[in-house]
């Protein structure tokens, strides 16, 4: 009896091997009754052990990848497909599976790599959005716009990519070329107001007035957030194209809430005195005075504007002023001189 039981010990510990299978074989079959019944979290735990006991058991990492990936656990879910690429299963769905996860994870490099791997192991996969993509994340713009035009091609209907085009080009300060891209990308995608409101400041950049006005209140009627910055530039759109009733009346509004905010105070004069409403002008440079008494340039245009109304004397000792005040105005005087103003 005594040798019987000897013989038996010397067998089991002589095959942690086969012990080991068995028990990751049990528990992946643990946890795929566990995930027919809906408990993910004991799911993951029981694949999690089968890994523990054997990982180098395939089917057991594959069970584990996708229980990671329904929990969200990307990093463990990336790190379960790399060791099945690395056990040799380098098929075009663990392949992808490390693609994405490594965008999601923002590991660019291996985004790059694992897209060149899957589309070697499968031609037919729509690689080139990743790589375009990466590429515009990290403002490598001619790379960007290289594969995000050949992701177009895959995927004609995505509207994010012409809108990626589009900002690769105008982040280069290529407006010209970035308008077609982000025209192409609202007609495909009409909820993205701030697409629309992007290209209505590029229109503004390119002092395109019109069509900077036309799609900074397509933005606002598509639900665009009509925060301070959006009202203010709807006011100076409204300025540009020559509607001083409805810029106007924006930038008030504004000033009720920042009274002493210089540059809107600057604008609005302006507004006024380019229409002709010189003592309208007037007050506003003269609340420009009351917050800064050395804003030689508002005392200027006060001066130019007293001279628009016929006051001229009044107007030029105000411009001498202004100039004695800072001497570089005088190169204004000097223009006028030279057109006969």
């Amino acid at each position: 009896m005594r040798r019987y039981l000897f013989i038996l010990f010397i067998t089991a510990a002589s095959s942690p091997v086969i012990a080991q299978t068995d028990s990751a074989s049990y528990f992946v079959q643990r946890g795929m009754m566990e995930k027919q019944n809906g408990r993910l979290m004991e799911s993951y735990k029981n694949f999690n052990k089968a890994v523990s006991y054997d990982d180098n058991n395939k089917e057991a990492l594959k069970e584990y990848a996708k229980a990671c990936l329904n929990l969200r656990k990307y990093a463990e879910a990336r790190e379960t497909y790399k060791k099945l690429v690395e056990l040799g299963d380098a098929s075009a769905e663990n392949l992808k599976q490390i693609m994405i996860l490594s965008f999601n994870l923002r590991l660019y490099d291996e985004v790059i790599l694992y897209a060149q791997q899957l589309k070697k192991a499968d031609p037919s996969e729509k690689v080139n959005y990743y790589i375009g993509k990466v590429n515009y994340d990290q403002d490598n713009f001619g790379d960007a716009i290289k594969y995000l035009n050949l992701a177009a091609k895959e995927d004609p209907q995505n509207g994010e990519i012409p809108y990626m085009i589009a900002h690769s080009y105008a982040d280069m300060m290529n407006y010209k070329q970035s308008i077609p891209y982000f025209q192409k990308a609202i007609q495909l995608d009409t909820t993205k107001n701030y697409w629309m409101y992007e290209m209505g400041l590029i229109y503004y950049a390119m002092h395109d007035d019109k069509n900077s006005l036309k799609y900074i209140l397509m933005a606002g009627e598509k639900g665009y957030r009509k925060d301070a910055d959006y009202m203010e530039n709807l006011g100076i759109a409204y300025l540009n194209v020559g509607d001083l009733a409805n810029g106007i009346n924006i930038m008030n509004e504004i000033l009720k809430k920042r009274p002493s905010d210089i540059n809107i105070l600057g604008m609005v004069a302006e507004a006024y005195y380019y229409k002709g409403k010189y003592q309208e002008a007037i007050d506003h440079w003269d609340r420009i005075l009351e917050y800064d008494k050395e804003n030689a340039s508002a005392l200027y245009m006060i001066g130019l504007s007293y001279q628009k109304k016929g006051e001229k004397e009044k107007g030029i000792r105000l411009c001498d002023k202004a100039i004695e005040m800072d001497p570089s105005l005088a190169k204004y005087r000097e223009k006028k001189m030279m057109a006969g103003l």
